[in-house]
């Protein structure tokens, strides 16, 4: 009997910081998308293809949706939201510590008007009180036909291989969109910004993170030499972010570089010689013209 080919978009889906990049990064047994305590991390919705045999899924990482407060953040939430409607399946992840929130609530209208196939992962089951678990299943069962509801955690692994099971026999029968061995539609250089952004997101205040992009000005390899050569400027919106950044003597600068180079010669398995500047470009985050200037439209 042949076993006909599944494929299809996954849109993952969820309030900011409820652990969408770290099931995406379990999903496919390997870190692509940055992860962080802060919300909002994620800015651009990025794809993780797994492939199997018989099966291939296009995970959609997408930017939490929130009620945004500047033209970044309704970009954000207007990437997540169009996700849905190219999605063949959408994973919905509900943080179980919380319950269903208000901000659950409006990404379930979504869901509603994107009319979609959908699974309900409940998130950080690892932590939350099991006597939570019915009455959140209870609540949503009678606001939309869900495919099924899932207790996971995407830390510790619980349940992942059951939803991942459980996405693969929802997917629609068609030809895989991507080649067996690509993993993402993201390049080398856009993956080393959000590394390096990362480690600014990891040793920086709650005033900075929200404030700062970054853009790789240089990206290639010596000539006969196994040495990659890596220019990023940071931008901040006003100059006491940008001395944050920077530090006493340039030694925030020069551990954000340090920490970022370890994990860029990880990923990919060559010397790394990175130079980082730090720069101000005000307000950036409300100009539609700074947005497009650093990428990201």
């Amino acid at each position: 009997m042949t076993v006909q080919y599944k494929s299809g978009f996954v849109a993952i889906i969820g309030k900011p910081n409820v652990g969408k990049s770290t099931l995406l990064n379990v999903f496919l047994d390997q870190k692509l998308a940055i992860v962080s305590n802060k919300p909002e991390t994620t800015r651009d919705s990025i794809l993780g293809i797994l492939t199997t045999a018989d099966r291939q899924a296009i995970f959609v990482d997408t930017p939490g949706i929130h009620k945004p407060h500047l033209l970044l953040g309704r970009l954000m939430v207007n990437k997540a939201s169009n996700s849905l409607l190219d999605a063949d399946l959408i994973i919905f992840l509900i943080e179980m510590t919380s319950g269903v929130s208000s901000a659950d609530r409006m990404i379930l209208e979504k869901i509603k008007e994107a009319k979609k196939p959908a699974i309900v992962a409940l998130n950080k089951i690892d932590i939350a009180k099991k006597s939570k678990l019915l009455p959140v299943i209870d609540e949503l069962r009678g606001e939309y036909a869900f495919s099924d509801f899932i207790p996971i955690s995407a830390l510790s692994g619980d349940n992942i291989k059951l939803l991942r099971d459980r996405i693969f026999d929802l997917l629609p029968v068609g030809d895989k969109h991507y080649p067996d061995k690509q993993i993402t539609d993201k390049s080398d250089t856009f993956l080393s910004g959000e590394i390096i952004r990362e480690k600014v997101l990891m040793l920086t205040r709650e005033e900075v993170p929200h404030s700062v992009a970054v853009v790789i000005e240089k990206f290639s390899k010596r000539e006969k030499k196994d040495i990659l050569d890596i220019d990023a400027t940071i931008y901040v919106e006003r100059e006491s972010q940008k001395a944050i950044i920077v530090g006493q003597k340039g030694s925030m600068t020069k551990e954000i570089a340090s920490l970022s180079r370890v994990e860029l010669e990880e990923r990919f398995r060559i010397k790394i010689f990175l130079q980082v500047w730090v720069k101000v470009l005000k307000n950036w985050r409300k100009n539609a013209l700074s947005l497009k200037r650093l990428g990201i439209e």
